[in-house]
């Protein structure tokens, strides 16, 4: 894991969407495609913002959808969906989107993405941490083991309690209770991971990603077994790194 400190959130967002890019811009010339994983939440705000801005044909660019709240409408004001279409699918228009649906059959809908991603290898997952140190919605005690592409989990209260905390939820009691997240093994499958932490909210979550046990109890830390990863903090996220 090589980790990259930037004083702003501003100048981390730019650090990690050229980093990405590169290895965007990288597979296509290899391949003549690129397959990417594309994640939501307060911590993507800087770095997709500097993403679409990045020298990149994106026509030549297929995109899933990391994780979504079951039973949240697409227009819900937290809907992942919602927050991808406005902030990265409608400004670069890339070959092909693929959303996790939150308000179809959850079990079929986890069939019908692990269907879909089984056909491409993903050169680049661009993922953030929770507060919890989750990866994607697979909060601790996270399933290391299963190698379901995608599947459903239960958001545990610190969870459900950084969501309202961002801002997507007046209550917790309107957090949904349950999610489709796409699973360790398969973000873990990704040639390249490029992780975005930035806020001194997420530096206890760093400190263990980082320094703590690789474990299903952080499961962020996982991403120091792999051979690509690029986390990238700004000074605040960085604080209680020793």
């Amino acid at each position: 894991m090589e980790i990259v400190i930037s004083e702003t959130k501003q100048v981390l967002g730019k650090k990690a969407a050229q980093m990405g890019a590169k290895l965007i811009r990288q597979a296509i010339l290899e391949k003549g495609e690129a397959n990417i994983i594309v994640a939501t939440g307060a911590s993507q705000f800087e770095m997709l913002n500097e993403l679409v801005k990045e020298d990149v044909d994106w026509s030549k660019v297929r995109a899933f959808h990391l994780d979504e709240y079951i039973g949240i409408s697409e227009t819900h004001p937290a809907s992942f969906r919602k927050y991808l279409k406005e902030r990265f699918v409608d400004i670069v228009s890339p070959k092909e989107f693929i959303y996790v649906n939150g308000t179809s059959d959850p079990d079929e809908e986890c069939i019908r993405l692990g269907k879909l991603i089984s056909k491409h290898s993903i050169d680049v997952a661009f993922v953030g941490i929770g507060e919890n140190s989750h990866l994607a919605f697979n909060d601790p005690p996270a399933d290391f083991e299963t190698e379901k592409a995608y599947l459903v989990v239960t958001l545990n209260d610190a969870c459900r309690h950084q969501q309202m905390g961002e801002g997507w939820f007046k209550m917790v009691s309107d957090v949904p209770e349950k999610a489709i997240s796409m699973s360790i093994k398969q973000i873990m499958k990704s040639k390249a991971i490029i992780c975005s932490v930035p806020d001194s909210r997420k530096a206890e979550a760093v400190k263990k990603t980082v320094e703590g046990s690789i474990s299903p109890l952080i499961p962020a830390a996982i991403m120091r077994h792999h051979a690509a990863t690029w986390l990238y903090l700004d000074n605040d996220s960085a604080l209680m790194l020793s």
